[in-house]
């Protein structure tokens, strides 16, 4: 007999007890989930920041300004330093833990709420996750993340922003993270600090959808591939790796074009757009079709190493805390 437990596919022996049955068929700890995702975000800002940063400034650099990824990464490394790549990481970094935990608890919520509405796929008390229904319950999990991610997406674009401006001989506006998220409440309360939750939802869900899906889908065939026997539940670094790597670049390949409206619309001032469409209005009469994937080179090289790298560590602390089950 066969399932798919977690996203893995296991092998039972029909000799199985009635006992293992029952805690193979129990749900893994919803705080497991949470803690686990929050240390594979970590992982993910650490190792992406630097491209990531100069992904928010190509996406909103002004019409006609052209500069390749590493021609940018050079520029801001010999203008700032080391300091300069992780400019703005504050913010990712202080809601990472409790944004990408967030994101694994949505996750593992969603696979739940997708199991609660087929109980008639259970099999023998055990229950089988199709990819149709992974990718739904990935779908979910932006629902509750946003709560945490609109903001810090709103604090870090106007802070990775801001940098190009004090290179162009202009002077800092925000000293800081807090500074900065002080000022935009005080500019227009709470309404301004989640200006761009809509664009957040339009690109995290398609991209949350694509990660989680890619991620399962890629890191079963790669176990077969590998001769190794799912009975053991053990995964190749290598299968973690390469599965990250890919689940990150099918998630940018469908966000990109939502994640340059909505880094358009969180660093422009006050009154200049009404809303993402009429972003996308703008843009698109301005700068043609084109300029809804600026910014899909950093992110594409970002995603492999940095997804590659937030699954690795989600894995590893899964395993280390597996004692919550």
């Amino acid at each position: 007999e066969t399932r798919i437990q977690g996203g893995d596919e296991v092998k039972s022996s029909p000799s199985a007890t009635t006992s293992d049955a029952a805690a193979a068929s129990k749900p893994e700890s919803a705080l497991k989930s949470f803690l686990s995702g929050g240390i594979g975000g970590v992982c993910v800002v650490l190792v992406g920041h630097p491209l990531d940063l100069v992904k928010v400034r190509m996406q909103t650099a002004a019409k006609g300004v052209q500069s390749s990824t590493f021609g940018m990464l050079r520029k801001t490394f010999a203008g700032e330093g080391v300091r300069g790549l992780y400019r703005g990481v504050s913010a990712p970094l202080t809601a990472v833990s409790p944004l990408f935990a967030m994101s694994f608890w949505g996750y593992d919520m969603g696979k739940r709420t997708v199991k609660y509405f087929d109980k008639d796929s259970a099999v023998g008390g055990e229950y089988q996750f199709s990819i149709s229904q992974i990718i739904v319950a990935g779908g979910l999990s932006a629902l509750p993340t946003t709560v945490f991610m609109a903001p810090s997406e709103r604090v870090k674009c106007l802070l990775q922003v801001q940098a190009n401006e004090i290179e162009k001989g202009g002077k800092a506006k925000y000293t800081g993270m807090a500074d900065c998220g002080k000022q935009i409440f005080a500019e227009g309360g709470i309404r301004s600090l989640y200006r761009g939750t809509m664009a957040t939802l339009a690109r995290d869900v398609p991209g949350s959808m694509a990660w989680f899906g890619m991620y399962e889908l890629v890191k079963k065939e790669l176990m077969v591939m590998q001769g190794i026997d799912p009975s053991t539940g053990q995964l190749s670094p290598l299968a973690i790796l390469s599965a990250g790597g890919f689940a990150g670049v099918a998630c940018w390949a469908v966000a990109i074009p939502p994640d340059v409206l909505k880094s358009r619309l969180q660093t422009a001032p006050p009154g200049q757009y009404s809303g993402m469409y009429d972003v996308y209005k703008h843009l698109v009469k301005e700068e043609g079709h084109a300029a809804l994937f600026k910014g899909i080179r950093p992110a594409m090289i970002r995603a492999f190493p940095a997804n590659a790298a937030c699954f690795f560590g989600m894995e590893l602390a899964r395993k280390g805390l597996a004692f919550m089950d």
